[in-house]
């Protein structure tokens, strides 16, 4: 038996929530730019600025090391991987 085209799923659509654009706090500003980006491409910011500056713990690769700017972001010196989405979250207005 062929299946018919109105059979197929349909596409998924991306969640309109990840693709809102949001303003960083200053903080967030001084690492990824002023400009009001989705919290999907802050996130990507963050972490092309995480690996160019080497701030991943060579011990253990899922902490973070903040360096002079991240340190004002995170609130502290190292965070995990799995606590990076939500701190930033909270610098996106």
């Amino acid at each position: 038996m062929e299946k018919t085209a109105s059979a197929k799923k349909p596409a998924r659509k991306p969640n309109a929530a990840f693709m809102k654009v949001l303003t960083p706090s200053a903080e967030l500003a001084a690492v990824i730019g002023e400009t009001p980006i989705p919290r999907t491409e802050a996130v990507k910011l963050v972490w092309d600025y995480i690996k160019a500056n080497n701030l991943q713990n060579p011990k253990n690769k899922r902490n973070i090391l903040g360096d002079a700017k991240l340190t004002k972001v995170f609130g502290k010196e190292e965070v995990t991987m799995f606590e990076l989405t939500g701190i930033l979250g909270k610098h996106l207005h």
